[in-house]
């Protein structure tokens, strides 16, 4: 009775090592080239922008992060920033272009994540 004890206990240590060993903690995967702040990321202005466009792409894409996390449907139209941009008159035009890229590129960027 004494073997069968030994014999049983040594086959389930036997059995659960190789599990141990096995489970060991991974972090989460590296994020993807071009994902998040940086250089060469999504939310990076093109270069042919002006300075009020990049100032409006960026702009853009802090509205699109408000909508995102107050749950509210996607619609540049929505944004007071976009509708009366605290610019001068001449580079309104230019400064909503910008929002308007960055508002779409980060709903795109938010909706579908990382790629």
């Amino acid at each position: 009775m004494k073997k069968n004890t030994i014999a049983i206990s040594a086959l389930a240590i036997a059995l659960v090592s190789p599990c141990i060993t096995l489970a060991q903690p991974y972090g989460p995967p590296p994020p993807a080239p071009g994902y998040g702040q940086g250089p060469g990321g999504w939310d990076v202005p093109p270069q042919e922008f002006r300075d009020i466009q990049r100032q409006g792409f960026h702009d853009g894409i802090e509205g699109a992060r408000k909508d995102f996390d107050n749950h509210r449907r996607p619609d540049v139209n929505n944004r007071d920033e976009y509708r009366h941009p605290h610019v001068p008159s001449s580079a309104r035009a230019d400064y909503r272009d910008g929002f308007r890229r960055g508002y779409e590129t980060a709903t795109s960027h938010l909706m579908s994540g990382p790629r």
